[in-house]
């Protein structure tokens, strides 16, 4: 067992109950329908990646849903189909996974980031104004851990410039903004369902729009630029024909996949409160603490709770955030970063030369901030370890 970084006493848990950072919960009706769609050996893209499009788009009021194999793929066909490509310029927050970032340079266009807010840690709308340029196609807010980004402000200057919005819905699959919700907003609304997330599918994606044009597109660039006939070529209707008809890419759910999803959609809410309890405990039983605790959701807003994220008052603690991170994981619990802000990261600094300062506000939170675990599958006795160990560590 490691020796502890704190004061060598005995950690909130053992090594074997390692508390891992983001495990999902699965359930028994989602085991047993990946299993019937095993043994019916239809294990690709089929009617249960039918069925999960539907259910999401009837819960998200939306047109068009389409499953994909992950957010990074939706993204990526969200402006692929929207035409953004050489030259153009997409605007984006520096507090991102680098998904966001690589969708729109395999588009072949510019990221341009914009920096975001201390409180909420989402893209500032003023921000996003200041980097307009004659050459700007789209902007792609982050809905940061659940929170949705000011859209109303956003879809402001969306409108004054004539710009195309695809949101980055990765942690924000139950957000509502003013009693719209996440996804909604812009022309495309981008969704995850990795191992992580708050629905989860293993690896997987969904797009929502209710632009025609853009589903159509997406639907047939998803599948290798097949016509649309490939999705049901294998069914009992009979063999289709198809015609390859772009240079698409294989982007596309299986079933197996989406046995998952259509399981786990159904629990959505029930998860939701789960993991809003948890973050609420967590708040009032860290409020003390040397730390910046996430701030409550602001009126007319639903937050999905997808992270809980404090921020280490390092000049109160007179510690690092990660000293906090591997006292923690000598308490044997998973804790993460989000994020590294990504003009940090070399590829990005090497190829668009950002440094260190151009975004006070990102690297600020980056130097602070840490996620501890948030899932429907912690029980009481989880959190209450993740609370006497960050209690522990926030002792100094």
């Amino acid at each position: 067992m490691n020796k502890l970084a704190i004061d060598g006493g005995k950690p909130v848990r053992s090594k074997e109950n390692f508390l891992v950072f983001g495990a999902p919960l699965i359930e028994e009706p989602e085991i047993e329908e990946v299993v019937a769609c095993m043994r019916r050996r239809w294990i690709g893209t089929g009617p249960k990646v039918r069925q999960f499009e539907e259910d999401f788009a009837v819960y998200k009021g939306a047109k068009h849903a389409i499953a994909l194999n992950s957010c990074t793929a939706a993204l990526h066909l969200a402006m692929f189909a929207a035409g953004i490509g050489l030259g153009d310029e997409v605007i984006t927050t520096p507090m991102t996974f680098c998904a966001t970032i690589n969708a729109i340079i395999h588009c072949g266009a510019t990221p341009v980031l914009a920096d975001c807010d201390r409180k909420t840690m989402n893209i500032l709308p003023e921000e996003i104004e200041k980097k307009v340029t004659a050459k700007t196609k789209a902007i792609l807010p982050v809905h940061f851990a659940g929170r949705c980004c000011d859209m109303d402000a956003i879809m402001d200057i969306a409108r004054t410039y004539d710009l195309l919005v695809i949101e980055d819905c990765a942690h924000a699959i139950e957000s509502e903004y003013h009693g719209q919700k996440s996804g909604r907003f812009g022309d495309i609304g981008c969704f995850s369902f990795y191992v992580t997330k708050n629905i989860v599918t293993g690896e997987g994606g969904m797009i929502i729009t209710d632009d025609d044009r853009f589903a159509g597109r997406i639907k047939v660039l998803g599948l290798h630029g097949m016509s649309k006939d490939a999705w049901n070529r294998f069914s009992d209707e009979g063999y289709k024909h198809y015609q390859v008809i772009h240079a698409g890419y294989k982007y596309n759910m299986m079933d197996i996949q989406a046995a998952m999803g259509i399981h786990q959609l159904k629990r959505v809410n029930k998860y939701w409160e789960r993991r809003k309890n948890i973050w609420k405990k967590y708040n009032e039983a860290f409020k003390d603490l040397p730390c910046i605790t996430p701030a409550e959701p602001d009126p007319n807003t639903k937050h999905a709770y997808h992270l809980y994220t404090p921020m280490i008052d390092i000049e109160k603690l007179g510690k690092s955030r990660d000293w906090v991170l591997n006292a923690l994981t000598s308490e044997n619990i998973g804790v993460g970063v989000h994020y590294l802000p990504v003009h940090l990261h070399p590829f990005y600094r090497k190829t668009f030369g950002w440094k260190e300062g151009d975004f006070p506000n990102a690297e600020w939170i980056s130097e602070r901030t840490l996620s501890l675990p948030l899932s429907a599958a912690l029980d009481e006795k989880d959190a209450g370890d993740v609370i006497a160990a960050f209690q522990k560590v926030s002792h100094g």
